[in-house]
């Protein structure tokens, strides 16, 4: 071990010989502590935002993809009916693209349901019972029936439950649906309306969904919504994050009257801000970090400033100002080093516990961190990925490291014989 790696380590508060020495020492050593306990809360702070950040947007988007296809392929300005009718045609066409795995005709409105006094706007989605698991989880998501229950004919509907909820329908109940065009009579506008029966509830966890959507036959959708309604396939891909990619494949293999849309552009604007926000985060938060680079930084000069007499017998004993710079160098790097690995270790700790951590802390205060009608979920999530990890840890590191740089240079620049003059 070199004299300069032991005298550092010695300032830096990790030697016993820190421990052992004089008030002056100690208390060297504990303003190192206190720098390198902010560089680690600010690494755990980080590490733990981003882990739920990814988890939050990992889970919500799941949730989406168990209800929303992966792509669409759909027919614009064609009556429902008729895009049915030739919807294995235009499903062969998707399916010679390797990566296509599932796919099952719909048809998508916009509508009204109406129980008594209770109204409200839904998507109504016309799906093919038998396909349908073919391209979403909505069968496994059924709470008292399945997807059979939704046979030709019969203007069976299912609800999502906070829907139900909301118009305080269960299964058995009618209700009516209303559909945006109509017939205009001498009376007025007429819009046009159909009875039809909940014959079952279901739950995707995902509030905005369970709160918006409804699902019945494509057939019937096809009758109800037949000047109203887009229709096509919905196709279920090998891998969701290379849906952008296949969409665009697809276009030249899909007819031309047909358009090709995927589950990143139908949700652009949501994935975009929490991007940013993520990104946004991760810079507020750098700043703590900082703020222990500048804590480290300004208790490295304290310390040039405290041990001016012992750099001087230093440089009277022969050590060259090179070797002087290397001691503080090796204090603020163990500082920085240490405390970034602390930090690591807590951060991790606190990612992958966090889904214990906050129920206990909700019931000990009785306070909700997450209301589901806000943030759709009601779990606070967490997926740690290395590569935040890493990133943090070199920001942390990096930060440290140029905190060192001018208490050192300062160090070396000592002249023996001004210090000593003065002592």
């Amino acid at each position: 071990m070199s004299y300069e790696f032991w005298i550092g380590s010695r300032y830096a508060g990790v030697s016993r010989g820190a421990r052992r020495g004089g008030r002056r020492d100690r208390f060297v050593s504990f303003i190192a502590g206190t720098s390198m306990a902010g560089i680690a809360l600010g690494v755990a702070a980080l590490i733990v935002v981003l882990s739920v950040m990814n988890g939050f947007q990992t889970q919500v988007r799941d949730r989406m993809l168990s209800v929303l296809p992966h792509i669409e392929v759909f027919v614009p300005g064609v009556e429902p009916g008729q895009v049915l009718d030739r919807w294995e045609d235009l499903a062969q066409d998707a399916a010679r693209n390797p990566a296509v795995r599932g796919k099952a005709p719909f048809v998508a409105a916009q509508a009204m349901l109406v129980r008594g006094q209770s109204l409200s706007g839904v998507q109504l989605r016309g799906i093919d019972p038998g396909r349908e698991a073919e391209v979403s989880d909505i069968a496994a998501q059924m709470t008292d029936a399945d997807l059979g229950v939704l046979e030709p004919g019969s203007f069976a509907i299912v609800l999502g439950s906070h829907l139900a909820d909301a118009l305080g329908v269960r299964a058995g109940d009618t209700l009516l649906v209303l559909a945006p065009q109509g017939s205009v009579s001498p009376a007025g506008f007429t819009p046009r309306m159909r009875q039809f029966t909940v014959k079952g509830i279901f739950s995707s966890g995902y509030y905005e969904y369970d709160a918006s959507m409804a699902f019945i036959n494509v057939q019937d959708a096809a009758r109800v919504f037949r000047e109203s309604g887009t229709s096509g396939v919905r196709l279920s891909i090998d891998d969701m994050q290379r849906a952008p990619q296949i969409a665009q494949a697809l276009r030249s293999e899909v007819p031309g009257y047909a358009r090709v849309r995927d589950w990143t552009e139908n949700n652009r604007t949501w994935f975009a801000a929490v991007q940013t926000e993520k990104r946004m985060m991760f810079l507020i938060l750098a700043l703590i970090v900082a703020v222990a680079a500048f804590n480290l930084l300004s208790s490295l000069v304290m310390a040039v400033k405290d041990k001016q007499s012992d750099i001087a017998i230093l440089r009277t004993l022969g050590a060259t100002p090179r070797e002087i710079g290397r001691i503080f160098l090796v204090q603020g790097a163990l500082i920085g080093v240490i405390g970034t690995l602390v930090g690591v270790g807590l951060g991790m700790l606190l990612a992958f516990n966090i889904d214990v951590i906050v129920p206990f802390i909700e019931r000990l205060f009785g306070i909700e961190f997450l209301p589901q009608q806000i943030y759709f979920i009601s779990e606070l999530p967490s997926n740690p990925q290395a590569s935040d990890i890493l990133i943090v840890t070199i920001t942390s590191l990096v930060l440290s490291l140029l905190a060192t740089i001018y208490p050192s240079w300062r160090a070396s620049r000592l002249q023996p014989a001004q210090v000593l003059r003065h002592d």
